[in-house]
């Protein structure tokens, strides 16, 4: 930056082409930081230029009205803070591309000025590429995907422990070995939770990689789930080689994925004989299947005839769609450049823009904490360019960048912000006031002392605080603008006015358009995505039962009930991470908190997994369901109604309800009707009978994860004020 600014101020001898040299380096270098290898991050570094330099030149146009000023920056504000949602890397560079409109919009010009801009802001980009590729330049890094394949590994070592246990004899580990494998998979999985919610926003891009990274997270937290909520075999009871067999493919196809994953492009060779050995494995275990033809026989027995079969299938689905997702991360980077620049995606994946347009949409909802956010950052800086030109304050980008600052998700934070801002900006005052009483206006002097002053900038908001950084900030500015113009101290006070009118801006919006905070949005999300994933489950379980009836008509797959299943789950992990960043106490404990963020998770890839169960064949010969769909249609409307009723009293509207008992005679009913209608003569159960014995241990795992919900939905609840004009229980 002081290189920049140097050759704008002293060699090309043009202030403006100074002052944006100045400032577009900060933006560049001290308020972004993209990863990955170095050709995404130099890629990503000069698209921000790009995206700048447009910036800079519709901020001129606008400038010279101060209400088109205003306008243009409640337009460009909201459609950069929005678009955060569609890519992390946009939502990293978020405050670099606002700071690019915000200088020339504030700084009024004429039209002609545009070149000297331009020249001032395309120096900043030329350094900010040299420093990224050649001044200590940042090593690839990728801390998701890393955890992701420490969790594989993990997973992979529990699975053969499992399988050991079964098997007995002389390699079966200790149950303190046992005990170790089952904590460090589960340490591995919270480990990778931590890192995905480790950054303000959804951590995932626009590249294809990035995409099928990002999905990993849920399916090896319910992978882990359903590892955790396997019954242990009970002493005395053959063991079932098949359901071994299961567990060390699985266990296999983890490895070869980690394997995969840790390569970068890599063959998926070994990963896709592991899927397939898997495959067969399952296939076996489904062959063995038989209920017995004893009509006597308790339902519960006959189910856990079953239950391996279940379990092998369960278990089966839930690696597999991890190995499909690692293949799809390793077809995506052996594409070759032309075909990443054409938008070639591997066969199974949506397309950039169709992706962008999806995340997009499902951030459109009127309850979505990112479209509130966008919404009041956008009004709020607007608001802010139109008091400072109606003001005729002297450094108006002040007024702005203070609004920008010290917005937060509530009134309560922003009051807090404030009150940092403020004391931050005044002892960097003091401090360059005192500075500058010692200098005088010796240039030479404060020359020598802008790196340090810029290096403080940059460190003492991570380092020591927000107010820290304030205080650096202003102390850079004094010297920069006494370098420009040497006026001595004076120019701090404009600064601590300008900074107190855009704080005074920031807390009016956050009292107008969202006093209640993320709290209360995190509920409300929670409540929408648990009935939309319930939602889901009902129509992937009335699909199937659509297939395999002959005596109903044809249900298409829910492909629409899917996606806002989707959809609703990645607004509460915004909301989430919202929540997660708003300062003061937690009225719930984060784990308990984060328990129910999960269960979401849990009940859309169940949804998934009946979906995928009767995807494999239509299912319509022989036997009669009419009896078996009628029970299985009951059970659904328990289970997703159950979800419903959760749902409204997450959101306040009405009790959370007690979780649902098990119905053993609604088990009896169905393994009666099966038995009755689609068994062979030897008591065999064909693929349609065993399909629909597994949706019901679906719908039953999902009335299993009720009793760990309702503890902290009632917590959550009773902090959650009800709506405008109900009352609540």
């Amino acid at each position: 930056m002081p290189a920049m600014f140097a050759l704008g101020e002293r060699v090309i001898g043009n202030p403006t082409v100074a002052t944006f040299a100045a400032f577009g380096s900060f933006a560049m270098l001290l308020l972004v930081d993209f990863s990955g290898t170095m050709p995404d991050r130099l890629r990503a570094q000069a698209g921000l230029a790009l995206a700048g330099a447009v910036f800079v030149c519709l901020g001129t146009v606008c400038s010279r009205s101060p209400w088109l000023a205003a306008l243009g920056m409640a337009v460009v504000g909201f459609g950069v803070l929005f678009a955060g949602a569609v890519s992390s890397v946009l939502a990293g560079a978020t405050l670099s591309l606002l700071l690019a409109f915000i200088l020339p919009v504030s700084l009024a010009g004429p039209a002609s000025s545009i070149p000297d801009r331009l020249a001032g802001w395309g120096l900043a980009a030329a350094a900010s590429l040299l420093a990224v590729a050649l001044l200590w330049p940042a090593p690839a890094r990728d801390p998701l995907r890393e955890a992701a394949i420490t969790a594989c590994r993990a997973l992979a070592a529990r699975l053969r422990s499992d399988a050991a246990v079964l098997l007995g004899g002389g390699a079966r580990p200790s149950a303190s070995e046992h005990d170790r494998a089952v904590a460090d998979a589960q340490a591995a999985v919270a480990a990778l939770h931590r890192v995905f919610l480790a950054t303000p926003y959804r951590p995932t891009g626009l590249s294809t990689a990035a995409r099928t990274v990002v999905r990993l997270v849920d399916e090896l937290s319910w992978l882990d789930a359903i590892l955790a909520q396997s019954s242990p075999h009970e002493p005395g009871l053959p063991v079932d080689r098949a359901e071994v067999a299961v567990k060390g493919a699985a266990a296999s196809a983890l490895e070869r994925g980690a394997d995969l994953l840790g390569q970068r492009g890599g063959r998926p060779d070994e990963l896709g004989a592991a899927l397939a050995e898997l495959r067969e494995a399952v296939a076996a275990t489904e062959s063995t299947i038989s209920l017995g033809p004893t009509a006597e026989e308790p339902a519960a027995r006959v189910i856990s005839a079953l239950d391996p079969g279940f379990r092998a299938q369960e278990l089966s689905f839930a690696v597999s769609q991890i190995g499909l997702n690692i293949e799809l991360t390793a077809a995506a980077e052996r594409r070759s450049w032309l075909e990443r620049l054409l938008g070639r995606q591997p066969p199974g994946l949506a397309g950039t823009l169709s992706s962008a347009q999806e995340r997009a949409a499902a951030y459109l909802d009127r309850d979505s904490v990112w479209l509130h956010n966008s919404v009041r950052g956008a009004i709020g800086l607007g608001l802010a360019v139109l008091v400072a030109n109606l003001a005729g304050v002297q450094h108006s980008f002040w007024v702005v960048l203070g609004t920008l600052s010290v917005l937060r998700s509530n009134a309560l934070n922003t009051g807090q912000s404030i009150v940092r801002a403020l004391l931050g900006t005044a002892a960097g005052f003091v401090l360059g006031a005192a500075l500058l009483v010692l200098v005088g206006t010796d240039t030479t002097v404060l020359w020598l002392l802008l790196p340090l002053a810029v290096l403080f900038a940059g460190l003492a908001p991570a380092a020591i605080s927000f107010a820290a950084g304030q205080a650096a900030f202003t102390l850079t500015l004094l010297i920069l603008f006494n370098i420009l113009e040497p006026v001595g101290w004076r120019v701090g006070l404009v600064r601590i006015e300008d900074v107190a009118i855009g704080c005074a801006v920031s807390l009016a919006v956050g009292l107008l358009f969202w006093p209640r905070g993320a709290a209360a949005a995190f509920g409300r999300a929670l409540a929408e995505a648990y009935a939309d994933s319930a939602r889901y489950l009902a129509a992937a379980v009335e699909f199937g039962l659509g297939r395999c009836d002959h005596g109903t008509p044809s249900r298409p797959a829910p492909d629409d009930d899917a996606t806002g299943a989707a959809a609703a789950s990645r607004r509460l992990d915004d909301a989430f991470r919202s929540y997660l960043a708003e300062r003061g106490p937690k009225p719930v404990p984060l784990a308990e908190v984060t328990g129910l963020v999960t269960g979401v998770a849990g009940l859309r890839l169940a949804a998934d997994a009946v979906l995928d169960l009767w995807r494999r064949d239509d299912g319509r010969s022989g036997g009669d369901r009419t009896a078996a769909r009628r029970e299985l249609l009951e059970s659904t409307g328990s289970v997703a109604g159950w979800y419903e009723s959760f749902a409204a009293g997450l959101d306040g509207i009405a009790a959370v309800p007690e979780p649902l008992a098990q119905d053993e005679s609604a088990d009896r009913r169905l393994v009666e009707a099966v038995r009755r209608d689609l068994l062979d003569e030897d008591g065999r159960a064909g693929a349609v009978a065993a399909r629909i014995i597994w949706t019901s241990d679906h719908l039953d795992a999902a009335r299993r994860l009720q009793p760990g919900l309702v503890g902290p939905a009632r917590a959550v609840a009773s902090h959650s004020p009800a709506p405008v004009g109900e009352a609540l229980p």
